[in-house]
């Protein structure tokens, strides 16, 4: 592993703020100086990888289980590390940004792991970023209670959730810090600071540094996280096999190598997740172009759907011969006060818990603590004492590459209620992303990044195969935005209104709506600073 150390040092760009220097030390820019010495060219060489890989799907060559590691997918005897503590019963997750209400929330909520999302749930402005380093700071320190300005308290209980933290993506960036005139990686940001000021704390209160990794497409991204996770651990002398991940199996890619993602990972890894949005979001922007794929409205593509059930029963399947958590998708749900729309609600989860459960999944992900008692329930009815179901190794599933890929099987013209519901959502969303929230409460729903991607997309998708025109989605954006702005007036309609245009509507399907939104919002910041300076 190499330590070359970083050729510059690390500048920090974004604005001073309350207690950043408690995050930004000397010390852990070093670090950060040194795991981009170590990976920045190789992260490069993986988003090359990416496009290039995209381009070729797009020009017609078949996606499939890999040929030149079927001996490694045949191998009946490897396994990933056993649970590390803290990590053994996952029936519970909640997730959310690291901010100090949330995590004091979500520490509490009777979930046995909190993820604390900087990535989809977290609008990477420079407060937030720091921010929330300081909010797992402080609760790893026990010193994170607070009375809000409405006089409402806030305070640590004696049973917490296990923290694992989600870093952005390998896609993005952290325009607030550079080394030689360059940004550094979102990612390693992310991971570094987490790591370097919380990962001898959390091993010192008996768990460790635990992770989620997002957007990974393939297993050589996943062993760039494992030589990161090296390499960190033998810069600051923590013990090899500490750090524990789990991959999010979220891009259509990943689902045809989570064998050799788990052997990648094996002895970091911590499991595999099966979520929703972000895996249809990445089956439209691979193979959006096919009328083969086309998805009909996204609240019709349950998991119940074909090709859904071929990922996530293949995901169980190969978590539990390897002996690693399978973790459910996500309970969005934000509880009514209406009793009648709250049992409706309810009762939907329930039975999709309950589906997860039955298949063989070891947990679950609720975004709001008023779902953990009924996804406890429906887990607790299923494994009772037991910690996990990892014996359930579900030798009856096979799964084909022509079963990941049967989307045709549900195929449906969208709704005009459909078209408008993605635009609704999506313009919303840029609008609360834009303003800094990364989590947004949408019509009853906990919503973050991941839906406005597939919204977004789907309005792509639709116009290109002539399901619906451009004129048509134009007036309901107008509609829509007339509509926001008269519910908000302090709302960036029209920065939301271009977003959309640049990432629903242009020719080109850009890859994330993230990287331009996050460069309006410095444009903006910006702006914004030299008006109160002016």
């Amino acid at each position: 592993m190499s330590l070359t150390p970083p050729t510059g040092s690390v500048r920090v760009l974004g604005a001073p703020g309350e207690r950043h220097d408690e995050i930004l030390t000397p010390g852990a820019l070093e670090f950060l100086g040194r795991l981009d010495a170590a990976f920045a060219d190789r992260r490069l060489e993986i988003l090359k990888e990416r496009r290039r890989r995209s381009g070729h799907l797009a020009g017609g060559t078949p996606l499939d289980f890999p040929l030149a590691t079927r001996a490694l997918r045949e191998d009946p005897d490897w396994r990933v590390a056993p649970p590390a503590p803290g990590l053994t019963d996952r029936r519970v997750e909640i997730t959310g940004p690291p901010e100090r209400r949330t995590a004091v929330n979500a520490l509490n909520s009777g979930a046995e792991v909190w993820m604390a999302d900087f990535e989809d749930a977290t609008a990477p402005t420079w407060t937030h970023v720091i921010g929330g380093q300081l909010t797992l700071l402080d609760a790893i320190e026990r010193r994170i209670d607070f009375t809000s300005p409405e006089g409402k308290e806030y305070r640590l209980g004696e049973r917490l959730a296990t923290i694992t933290v989600r870093p952005r993506g390998w896609h993005l960036l952290e325009e607030h810090l550079e080394i030689d005139g360059r940004p550094l990686s979102a990612s390693l940001v992310d991971f570094g600071l987490y790591f370097f000021h919380c990962a001898q704390r959390q091993i010192d209160v008996g768990h460790g540094p635990y992770f989620y990794l997002p957007k990974l497409e393939n297993r050589y991204e996943a062993r760039l996280w494992n030589d990161v996770f090296l390499l960190a651990q033998e810069l600051l002398g923590i013990p090899r096999g500490t750090v524990r991940a789990t991959v999010l199996i979220e891009t259509i890619t990943a689902a045809f190598e989570m064998e050799e993602i788990l052997h990648e990972l094996r002895e970091h890894s911590a499991g595999l997740n099966a979520g929703r949005w972000d895996y249809l979001f990445s089956l439209v922007k691979t193979f959006g172009h096919r009328t083969d794929f086309q998805l009909p409205d996204r609240a019709a593509v349950t998991m119940t759907a074909p090709f859904m059930r071929a990922y996530t029963e293949l995901l169980v399947r190969t978590c539990h011969r390897r002996g690693a958590h399978a973790i459910g998708g996500m309970a969005a749900h934000v509880p009514s006060k209406d009793p009648d729309t709250n049992a409706a609600a309810i009762a939907k989860v329930r039975l999709d818990k309950e589906r997860e459960a039955e298949d063989g999944f070891d947990g679950s992900w609720v975004a709001h603590p008023g779902l953990v008692p009924v996804c406890r329930e429906v887990f607790d009815g299923v494994l009772g004492e037991r910690s996990n179901q990892l014996e359930r190794t579900r030798e009856d599933v096979e799964t084909t590459a022509a079963d990941l890929l049967s989307v045709r099987r549900t195929a449906a013209p969208p709704t005009r209620e459909g078209i408008r519901s993605n635009v609704a959502v999506a313009l919303r969303y840029f609008d609360a992303w834009l303003r800094g929230s990364g989590a947004v409460a949408l019509y009853g729903l906990m919503e973050d990044a991941a839906t406005a991607e597939i919204a977004r997309v789907q309005i792509w998708q639709w116009i290109r195969h002539d399901r619906v025109d451009r004129a048509t989605v134009l007036d309901l954006l107008d509609a829509e935005c007339a509509a926001l702005e008269n519910e908000d007036p302090q709302a960036l309609v029209l920065e939301a209104r271009e977003v959309f245009v640049d990432t629903a509507l242009s020719v080109q399907l850009p890859a994330f709506f993230t990287p331009g939104a996050y460069t309006r919002h410095l444009v903006r910041s910006a702006a914004v600073t030299a008006r109160v300076n002016a």
